[in-house]
Order: structure tokens, then C-alpha cells, then sequence
């Protein structure tokens, strides 16, 4: 998959609300929390994709939900504005119970979905606020990280079911249920699933950069 970060054609910088997407559709809603969160931040649509390295032609795609962002430009917006990918969850309605800041119920973790690359990510922490992040990441048929990414910290998961292929500084590990892994996160990695049914993954990082 090719990122289209430097494409040519780019719009003019603009906060109006011109083709919007399908409120149906969970890849297009993450573009409405990233305009919001851009505006909140006081960013132009210029700004944003200068400091993330991004044209304005494509943020404009993603802010639209007509384009979805890639893992490794998701993280670069997320750092530009300060906050990260977890900020972009579905988030459950809150009913201030103790239990919320210790349990997560399995009807309402929060989701990150990118259903063009092929994943969901369920948080199964209460919130990213502490130094650990833990995911239930399913992969679906050929989906996954299409290029190499990095970030700070370490990361390990257990296959639960399917299978994946990871690379880990380019070096391809096949796994298969019941398989587990382990990596500082500041080595190039990326994965993806060539097998014919969903791959499920629980995914811990830390500290949380999704």
C-alpha cells in the first residue's frame, strides 16, 4: 500500500465541512475527532500537515473520511497534536462507577477501527493514562501494517487465534496460535495477515502509544 502523503494536487486550507462522510461508516469517523481535535488545538489544516510531514491534500482526505490514515501517520498527527492514537477510540458512554477505572467489560471496551487496512483494536485497559497499553487486535484477511514504523518503548503479544506474519528489522517470524512475541518498539516492525480468517492478537505496549 502506498502512502499518499506527498500528493501532488493539494486543496486549499479550509475548515469547512464540504463533503461529508458517511456518520455510518467507523473509518469515517475518525476523521471528524482529528478535525476537532485540530481545531481544538487552534492548528490550520497547512500547519498540521507541515509539522506531521503530510500534504494538506491528503489530511484533507482523512478529515473528509474519504482517505484513511496509515498506522505511521496516524502516529505522526497523534504527536503533532500532542495526544496519542488512543485518543481516537470510540469511547463508550461514561457512568462514573469505581469499576471503570479497574474493569473493562467485554461489551464496553473502546475501538479503534481501520477497517481499509484490515484491523480493530480493542483497548482492554481502563484508559491509556498509566504506563501500560493492552490490546485485542484482530487482523482480518490482508490487512495489517502496510510499511515499517518505530516509536519509544517495547512491545509483546500472544497469537489467540489465526495467524500472522511480523517482521521485526525486516527479519520475517511466521506465528500461529498460542505463539508469543517480544521487541523494543524503537526497531522497525510492521505485520500481516495472509491467512483466510481474522487473526486475534492481545497486544501489550508500553508505555501507550496507541
Amino acid at each position: 500500500m502506498r502512502d499518499d502523503d506527498r500528493a501532488t494536487n493539494e486543496v486549499a486550507d479550509t475548515d469547512r465541512e464540504d463533503d461529508p462522510a458517511d456518520a455510518g461508516d467507523p473509518v469515517a469517523a475518525l476523521g471528524p475527532r482529528i478535525r476537532a481535535l485540530r481545531q481544538e488545538r487552534g492548528l490550520t489544516l497547512s500547519r498540521l500537515a507541515a509539522q506531521s510531514e503530510l500534504s494538506v491534500g491528503h489530511l484533507s482526505q482523512v478529515e473528509r473520511g474519504l482517505s484513511t490514515p496509515t498506522i505511521r501517520q496516524l502516529q505522526q498527527i497523534s504527536r503533532v497534536m500532542g495526544v496519542t492514537i488512543g485518543w481516537f477510540f470510540e469511547s463508550a458512554p461514561l457512568r462514573n462507577l469505581e469499576e471503570d477505572r479497574v474493569v473493562v467489560r467485554a461489551g464496553r471496551r473502546k475501538l479503534l477501527r481501520m477497517e481499509h487496512l484490515g484491523l480493530v483494536d480493542e483497548l482492554l485497559v481502563p484508559n491509556l493514562d498509566g504506563t501500560l497499553e493492552l490490546l485485542l487486535c484482530t487482523v482480518h484477511p490482508g490487512g495489517g501494517s502496510p510499511d515499517n514504523y518505530t516509536h519509544d518503548g517495547e512491545e509483546a503479544g500472544l497469537i489467540l487465534s489465526g495467524s500472522l506474519d511480523l517482521w521485526v528489522d525486516d527479519k520475517l517470524h511466521v506465528l500461529e496460535p498460542g505463539d508469543s512475541f517480544a521487541f523494543a518498539s524503537t526497531r522497525p516492525h510492521r505485520y500481516h495477515n495472509r491467512g483466510l480468517t481474522p487473526a486475534q492478537i492481545v497486544w501489550a505496549i508500553t508505555p501507550p502509544t496507541f
